[in-house]
């Protein structure tokens, strides 16, 4: 469950159709844990592999998502600010509802992202 919820992350590399997005080739995800807590929400956690070049695609999340970059050095978009570029040993958070994308440049980046999120709604939603 927690594979088929994570895989479906990102309509390319962290986004996340009808529930979950559809993936990107390339895009490597690996679910550690999935945990019903705290009251109401579910509580994921996984490593992202994005290839150079790769994108996580336009989406939202019920919930927060937190995340440290790993390995790498990637841009994210988060609507409404200007694009932050992040790398190896930088952390992020992302308010719930928030559109937001995460791009590789002309190397891969890895993260490891934990999503806080509403537990009857799936884990991420497409934007367009």
């Amino acid at each position: 469950m927690i594979r088929k919820i994570l895989l479906g992350l990102t309509v390319a590399a962290f986004a996340f159709a009808g529930g979950a997005v559809a993936q990107q080739a390339g895009i490597k995800r690996t679910p550690l844990q999935k945990i019903d807590f705290p009251k109401g929400y579910t509580t994921v956690s996984g490593i992202a592999e994005v290839p150079a070049g790769g994108s996580a695609g336009r989406h939202s999340h019920p919930g927060i998502e937190i995340g440290y970059v790993l390995e790498g050095e990637c841009q994210l978009l988060i609507d409404g600010q200007p694009p932050r570029t992040l790398k190896a040993g930088d952390s992020y958070q992302i308010a719930a509802g928030v559109i937001h994308d995460a791009k590789a440049g002309d190397k891969p980046f890895k993260v490891l992202a934990i999503y806080i999120v509403d537990k009857n709604k799936p884990l991420a939603t497409p934007a367009p």
